[in-house]
């Protein structure tokens, strides 16, 4: 079966976090907290190869302070404010 990337990913909560994975069902997507059905505190983003992409926080389902992107090799390539 075909899954189509606008269908809800796989996602089960393990420790109070958010696991959220790609449309293989097996690679971590994402994994952080949700609170009130938002985001809250320190989030993570992985590709498909399980390298890291992206990490920041979220306060009240809003992005704040430093947000990291990750290249390729997991270095960080830059940092942006929220």
């Amino acid at each position: 079966m075909k899954t189509n990337k606008n269908d809800p990913k796989k996602s089960e909560i393990v420790d109070g976090y958010t696991i959220k994975y790609h449309a293989n069902g097996a690679t971590i997507w994402s994994k952080g907290k949700i609170i009130n059905d938002q985001p809250e505190g320190y989030w993570e983003w992985y590709r498909l190869d399980g390298t890291i992409k992206r990490s920041g926080a979220f306060e009240k389902g809003e992005p704040v302070g430093e947000w990291t992107t990750y290249d390729k090799e997991g270095n960080v390539y830059k940092v942006t404010k929220k």
